[in-house]
């Protein structure tokens, strides 16, 4: 069952019919969606781990289909990753993760006391606002930036043109012409130290993020610090940080964590999957 309210956006029109027959035999809910990681993989997590069946749309960010007018008719501002449920239309990944656990029967992934609660949105406010932004500053430094570069310029140029968000079409720029700053580079890695110590220090007061019970804390942040062991080698570490390779290992584990990770199309998973096997 679910629960009658609004929503920031409403399809309406074919957009709202063509929503409707997609969610046809399912819980009429779709998925805009990139790799299962960050944050296209917290909304995919919280509907594996609550049970609910949605329609999968792959949006490659790499081909810049986020900024294609089809997508930007389901979200105009361009980001990843949006979700409709009938006709409405969410977006902001841990927004629309508390929307999951909230709308859909399954099992519960905020706990009922008050106190857990209010860390579990803590740690969420902690990444999305402060330690997110310096792991994607880090991974389109590294990643994201090197994949598209060897387009040519003037194509970049009109790829960049077409971002609805003055604020991204700045940090494409950056990615996509290695723009990034040594100062910013800096600051963002001394972030990531100080967030993983933060992080290991939680884990060894808990089971899980927050409380010690299994959560959208979780969710939220194992979807940014799935790679640590790979990507920041000289911050985590099984000798390093015992607790957070423990945790990593658990969450890994989980059945809904595999079936999300499947949906992935690069080698992000398999990679991911030597890694835990070495922890």
């Amino acid at each position: 069952m679910t629960k009658a309210g609004n929503s920031p956006y409403v399809l309406r029109g074919k957009s709202a019919e063509i929503s409707r027959k997609m969610g046809e035999n399912m819980a009429d809910v779709t998925l805009y969606h990139w790799e299962p990681n960050a944050n296209s993989g917290k909304p995919m997590l919280a509907l594996m781990e609550k049970g609910v069946p949605f329609e999968s749309h792959y949006i490659n960010m790499l081909e810049f289909d986020q900024h294609k007018p089809d997508y930007l008719a389901i979200n105009p501002q361009g980001t990843i990753p949006a979700m409709t449920h009938g006709d409405r239309v969410l977006t902001e990944s841990t927004a629309i993760m508390e929307y999951v656990n909230e709308e859909f029967d399954g099992p519960a992934l905020m706990p009922a006391n008050a106190q857990d609660r209010w860390r579990i949105r803590w740690w969420m406010k902690f990444m999305d606002q402060w330690l997110g932004p310096s792991f994607s500053m880090i991974g389109w430094s590294t990643f994201v930036g090197p994949m598209v570069r060897d387009k040519p310029k003037e194509e970049l140029e009109a790829l960049i043109e077409r971002i609805p968000l003055p604020e991204r079409r700045r940090a494409w720029r950056k990615a996509m012409f290695g723009q990034f700053g040594e100062e910013e580079l800096a600051e963002s890695k001394r972030r990531v130290k100080f967030g993983v110590a933060r992080l290991e220090e939680e884990l060894g007061k808990r089971d899980y993020v927050g409380s010690n019970h299994y959560s959208l804390a979780d969710i939220n942040i194992f979807n940014s610090t799935y790679s640590l062991p790979m990507s920041h080698p000289d911050v985590a570490s099984k000798d390093a940080t015992p607790n957070i390779m423990r945790w990593l290992k658990a969450v890994y584990l989980r059945p809904a964590v595999q079936q999300t990770w499947a949906m992935g199309k690069t080698d992000l998973a398999h990679r991911y999957s030597l890694i835990m096997e070495d922890i």
